[in-house]
């Protein structure tokens, strides 16, 4: 089996392409000439330079593979060019189903978001079929997320063997940039989170996410979405879990939304705007946090045999990859608890 991934350079990515190692795979990864290759050194992998908004170079890339992750996204909650969010999350979609199908590809396999799914301030546990509309995404990236998901959506639909996988919110080892989540567990580390708003995640270990995806390849419905997640879990229950595993002191103090808000049009103003800086806080992300994102994995289940899993291991695992690589000043500031 030949397999072409996107974003295998990524934290979600990554895994995939491991996973798909692991069962004997030859893979083909797409790079961009500025990308970095920490995540997949160690990996037996051709490598294809070229660009998700370029169809020549995914068609040559591609070329010979009969199946394809749509891993890559471009995954930031500011940007100071929306247009290059579109294009790399809308357009190059479209372009990656194209490119597919003209190849003759056997199935494509999309990785969306739970970010598209409905979620509400209560913790109403969402599904794939719980009623969502774009109205319903907050930000760019949401927006974003939505527009591509309907694109391989209607595909499926239409005859294109195309399927959809929504992760939640993973956490693991090689969360390289970091992602949103993983700044939790680094800025935890580095005790720079003084307080906590009332939200919540659907945290999923990352290893069982990307065996989510060769699931999704083997048993996956053309046209359907199926969330990959694990626990639902306030972010007041992430940070007591951090602590018992760290013996780091998790924040007693809740913060209401609107000062939390009022901090990040500070920041996002100050840090964005004036310094040209991403910022650490954003109006869309306490837009997000109002609702409680909680999700159930029961269809990928009971359709694909995936597996919801304790997330206290995964959480080990972030936090000895972020210290043994240099995310945390010194690794002395955490005494890491042995289960």
């Amino acid at each position: 089996m030949k397999a072409f991934i996107t974003g295998a350079t990524g934290f979600v990515g990554s895994h995939v392409a491991r996973a798909l190692a692991a069962q004997g795979a030859d893979l083909r990864l797409l790079v961009r000439p500025t990308s970095r290759l920490d995540n997949i050194v160690d990996l037996r992998a051709e490598t294809a330079t070229g660009d998700l908004r370029d169809s020549g170079s995914l068609k040559k890339a591609m070329a010979g593979c009969e199946f394809v992750f749509h891993v890559a996204a471009d995954y930031r909650l500011w940007v100071r060019d929306p247009d290059q969010m579109y294009q790399s999350n809308v357009e190059g979609t479209r372009a990656i189903i194209q490119a597919a199908q003209e190849c003759g590809v056997r199935r494509v396999i999309y990785t969306s978001s739970v970010a598209t799914m409905a979620f509400t301030r209560e913790g109403h546990i969402a599904g794939e079929d719980s009623p969502v509309s774009i109205q319903d995404m907050v930000g760019h990236y949401k927006r974003s997320k939505f527009m591509a998901e309907q694109i391989a959506l209607e595909a499926g639909h239409n005859g294109a063997n195309v399927v959809v996988v929504n992760p939640t919110t993973p956490i693991g080892e090689y969360d390289i940039k970091p992602t949103p989540t993983g700044r939790i567990v680094v800025d935890f580390l580095k005790r720079k989170f003084p307080a906590y708003v009332d939200t919540g995640l659907n945290l999923a270990d990352v290893k069982e996410v990307a065996r989510g995806h060769l699931l999704a390849m083997e048993k996956a419905r053309p046209g359907q979405r199926y969330i990959l997640g694990g626990e639902n879990l306030t972010l007041k229950q992430i940070l007591d879990k951090l602590a018992a595993l760290t013996g780091l002191p998790a924040p007693t103090m809740k913060v209401p939304h609107a000062v939390a808000m009022g901090f990040a049009v500070f920041d996002q103003f100050f840090t964005g705007i004036v310094l040209g800086k991403e910022p650490r806080a954003t109006i869309d992300a306490v837009k997000m946090g109002r609702k409680k994102m909680f999700a159930s994995s029961a269809t990928a289940e009971r359709e694909l045999g995936y597996k919801v899993l304790p997330v206290e291991d995964a959480l080990r695992r972030a936090i000895d990859w972020f210290q043994a690589h240099g995310y945390v000043e010194s690794a002395a500031q955490v005494a890491t608890v042995n289960a």
